[in-house]
């Protein structure tokens, strides 16, 4: 039977990429734990394949191949002390940037430390042998495969980033026997583009979408040059309320996206451009393309989407300008009023709620004083105002970077301490407001600070109808949505607690108590005392609210042609058809 490429798909994302990116020099040493990588190159014409018993020797040899020929070259070598004599030559690789990849194979990792034979920890090499390391998996399902082709490309790219140097890949094998594979996968090739690398085009007819993240304020000129990057490409920007950027293409499609019988794919673009840091728009995450290119001064491969082809590592000002002058020259703005039309026809058409944060962000979004700050606990509070707009002004944050729930009144008394003369709102769950309850005693805590506690008595985001825990119904009340602690719902607690800190206190357990008392807490003039607002809420309710705003129209798209016909006249609709492929 002849033999081709072994069945090991870690193997197999291996030979795919180094031939993606140009790599075919290779040394190999001896071994049975290196097999199934060996085994298969040395039936592949592309490698250029040297031999060498002595892996110290293999090292060095690996070192006058790529210093003499400028080319990155791989080595492989088997388990027990094979990889340790790769150590001298890739201190010298490592000091000269050398770019050596050293594939180490071996045996399972969950084997090491059991007195297996031949079982070495290779997880922590020596500081200045190597400037990246990876382990691979043994590839048994999809999650598998995603973690194997990125650990490869980034192992790849590291050859030659920042000056290069050697690099190392820890790879399981399980021994098979099988070489039937006749031709290897085509493994997903990762570039990164540095400001002096040639860009790829922009391919012509291709709907193009930018998503922020959490991100920076941006000053004017980054702004500007987002907006001529739209402009030229008929692009839109995907925002949640912690993106900060407030241009004319800005989108803000939460409820769209989040809408249970929505077709996200008529919105969703050809290529989306990743900017910015972690979100917390989980629906907004759902709109994306056929490739992501991502745009990061880190150049690091952070795959959010799974579909990162380039990334590009520059200011996102020299990305947004050189598209803007090499883009597709559209200069149209199509995608922009569909995107618009159909946010404000759902906008027009919720439903009423119940009392509950979904409800409160209706009523208070729009009215923030114009230049105040607002910051949001995670999850439910900005989730839930997320959905709606805020005054163009007003600018917002929220703790995404760790994601948890313990600093969100402190960052927010942080924020205030800025600038006495403006007002600083926070929004935030009881379980997250008695987590950091010490910050609104805080001595430094000024009379700009306002704070809306919603209280529901216990993590209503575990309560939710589509949450995992939803079928432990009001079970999960006891440990997992933890109910009933600080007072259960209390009226006096926070109350007491808050005047005695010297804030003015304002409640409300209905609608029409809120309606009496919250423009108070909005007044644009930096009033006596700091401002707290207890609105008491219920999961029911908070649950209810979230269901209904997820099922706003399960029939949008007819109506949402009607609009654009009414806002792009019928030359305009038959791009729209083209935009949206329908």
């Amino acid at each position: 039977m002849q033999k081709h490429y072994t069945d090991e798909k870690n193997v197999q994302v291996i030979l795919s990429l180094l031939k993606a990116h140009g790599i075919r020099k290779v040394v190999a040493s001896p071994g049975t734990t290196n097999m199934a990588l060996v085994g298969s190159m040395q039936q592949d014409s592309y490698f250029e394949m040297y031999s060498s018993v002595d892996e110290r020797s293999a090292a060095y040899i690996a070192c006058g191949l790529a210093s003499e020929s400028g080319e990155p070259v791989v080595l492989s070598c088997t388990g027990a002390t094979a990889s340790r004599n790769y150590l001298p030559g890739l201190t010298e690789a490592y000091y000269r940037k050398l770019p050596i990849l050293a594939i180490t194979s071996m045996q399972s990792f969950s084997k090491v430390g059991h007195h297996i034979a031949q079982t070495l920890d290779r997880s922590t090499p020596p500081q200045d042998t190597v400037k990246y390391s990876v382990a691979l998996p043994i590839v048994k399902d999809d999650d598998d495969l995603w973690d194997c082709e990125i650990k490869v490309n980034k192992a790849i790219l590291e050859l030659k980033h920042h000056g290069g140097g050697p690099v190392h890949i820890n790879l399981p094998t399980q021994y098979s026997k099988n070489y039937s594979v006749q031709e290897l996968p085509k493994a997903r090739y990762i570039n990164r583009i540095m400001p002096t690398d040639k860009f790829p085009e922009l391919p012509k007819d291709t709907k193009i979408a930018v998503f922020v993240g959490s991100h920076p304020k941006w000053n004017n000129e980054q702004s500007e040059a987002l907006d001529r990057f739209c402009a030229a490409n008929n692009a839109v920007v995907f925002c949640d309320h912690t993106s900060s950027y407030k241009g004319k293409y800005r989108v803000l499609f939460a409820l769209a996206a989040g809408q249970q019988a929505f077709d996200k794919t008529a919105f969703s673009p050809d290529i989306l451009i990743h900017i910015g840091e972690i979100s917390g728009d989980y629906y907004s995450l759902k709109i994306v393309g056929q490739n992501v290119w991502r745009v990061s001064e880190d150049g690091e491969i952070r795959d959010t989407f799974r579909k990162l082809r380039y990334v590009f590592e520059m200011p996102e000002q020299s990305f947004f300008e050189y598209y803007a002058r090499n883009g597709n020259a559209q200069h149209t703005d199509t995608y922009l009023q569909v995107c618009k039309a159909h946010f404000n026809t759902l906008s027009e058409k919720i439903p009423e709620l119940p009392l509950s944060n979904i409800w409160i962000a209706s009523q208070m979004a729009h009215k923030i004083p114009e230049g105040s700050t607002i910051h949001f606990g995670i999850l439910n509070s900005l989730r839930s105002w997320n959905f709606f707009e805020l005054p163009t002004s007003v600018t917002s944050a929220s703790n995404v970077g760790g994601f948890g729930i313990d600093g969100n009144v402190s960052s927010l008394l942080g924020a205030s301490l800025v600038n006495k003369n403006k007002l600083y709102f926070g929004i935030v769950g009881d379980l997250a407001f008695f987590y950091d309850i010490n910050a609104i005693g805080n001595r430094h805590i000024g009379n700009n600070l306002r704070l809306l506690l919603v209280n529901n008595g216990k993590g209503t985001e575990f309560r939710q109808y589509n949450h995992v825990a939803s079928h432990f119904d009001e079970d999960a009340d006891k440990f997992i949505a933890a109910a009933g602690h600080y007072g259960n719902k209390s009226p006096e607690l926070v109350k007491n607690y808050a005047q005695s800190l010297g804030f003015k206190y304002l409640s409300a357990t209905s609608k029409e108590e809120f309606e009496d008392v919250f423009e108070r807490f909005l007044s644009p003039e930096i009033t006596e005392k700091p401002i707290l607002f207890e609105v008491f809420t219920d999961s029911v309710d908070e649950s209810m609210a979230l269901e209904l705003m997820l099922n706003i129209d399960g029939n949008i798209k007819g109506k949402a042609r009607e609009i654009a016909k009414q806002v792009l006249g019928k030359k305009g609709l038959d791009v729209l058809k083209k935009v949206i492929g329908k």
